[in-house]
């Protein structure tokens, strides 16, 4: 297949997908997001436990079990059906995944994949007394390790299921400025846990982004929400770029992300909104080409944005998440006019 181009601006979302059928909704996908933009493998939350976030992640840890409690997933010293029914809906999305891109006649030349970074999933799961792993030193660092080896493994059965595809994984930290903040309440809710140091939150994302990289994936992004974003960590830590929304970000951001880019790294621009009417593709566009402009980027580095949806799509309509992708490959359009000037 071919090399994922690099000189146009393309389009992809963050992962969540309504419904609960993997096979249409990789059909609508990867309809919707040919070459230049990015399909990727959907999370289908909505088919319940061990399809949520925490779970499917969990479900990839090497020599780490979990099962279900009612405050959440909680690591335990062996595998249940738990975890059994999240590695098998995985499984299973892996395996629609061959079917659908091995009936394609032109099958798109990358593959998105993502999953809950080291930190946000150890505030995600619990140990045996009902803390957060978060908690504990030797936890964090045991899920770090686990969720390296495990992602190398899931990208090789991923490059089996979608031969010559370049991957490219998104490793998601929604939790992540409460994690390095102090503000993760304990079992109890009446204090919180201690803030991770930042020297600890880098370590962590090298180690699995390394092993992201040594399993061949071409492109590694940490998406982050806009408050609190810890940019420069993201970057020291060997990410290939940020994805981040746009909406509420601040001039000291944009001045962090624009020197990033300078460094050639990739924004992935949260610049769509999925409210009711979906915004004009001009207003999207200028939502990103406006503060770009003002800091001096060229425009000609626009061919090098990923555009996505500023949240997750399980939220909507089948129809009304195919309508956010169309219209993000439009404003992916728009952009690269104003690229090739």
């Amino acid at each position: 297949m071919a090399e994922v181009q690099q000189h146009r601006t393309s389009a992809t979302a963050l992962g969540p997908w309504p419904a609960n059928d993997p096979g249409e909704a990789l059909r609508t996908i990867r309809g919707e997001l040919g070459d230049p933009h990015v399909p990727f493998l959907p999370e289908l939350p909505d088919r319940g436990v061990g399809s949520d976030p925490i779970g499917r992640t969990g479900s990839l840890l090497v020599e780490l079990a979990i099962d279900i409690q009612p405050h959440g997933w909680r690591l335990v010293d062996r595998p249940g059906k738990d975890l059994q029914r999240a590695r098998s809906a995985l499984a299973s999305d892996v395996n629609v995944l061959a079917d659908v891109a091995g009936a394609e006649e032109n099958p798109a030349s990358a593959i998105k994949i993502q999953f809950v970074g080291p930190l946000s999933l150890a505030a995600g799961l619990y140990l045996h007394n009902g803390e957060r792993a978060l908690l504990d030193f030797g936890a964090r660092r045991d899920i770090a390790e686990s969720l390296a080896a495990g992602v190398a493994d899931h990208l090789g059965r991923i490059r089996a299921a979608v031969p010559g595809a370049e991957i490219v994984v998104q490793l998601d930290e929604p939790d992540i400025a409460a994690v390095m903040g102090g503000t993760i309440p304990t079992a109890s809710g009446y204090r919180t846990l201690r803030s991770i140091d930042g020297e600890e939150v880098t370590a962590a994302w090298r180690l699995v982004i390394e092993a992201i990289k040594a399993a061949g994936a071409v492109e590694t992004v940490i998406s982050v929400p806009e408050i609190e974003a810890p940019f420069e960590r993201i970057i020291t830590a060997g990410a290939d770029g940020i994805a981040v929304p746009l909406k509420a970000l601040t001039t000291r951001q944009w001045e962090q992300l624009a020197a990033a880019v300078e460094a050639g790294k990739r924004l992935w621009a949260g610049a769509l909104g999925t409210e009711k009417p979906l915004p004009r593709t001009a207003e999207v566009v200028d939502s990103i080409w406006r503060p770009w402009h003002q800091l001096g980027l060229p425009a000609a580095g626009l061919s090098g944005l990923r555009v996505t949806p500023a949240t997750g799509l399980a939220h909507l309509k089948p129809a009304e998440a195919q309508a956010v992708l169309t219209k993000l490959t439009h404003v992916a359009d728009g952009l690269d006019q104003l690229a090739l000037g």
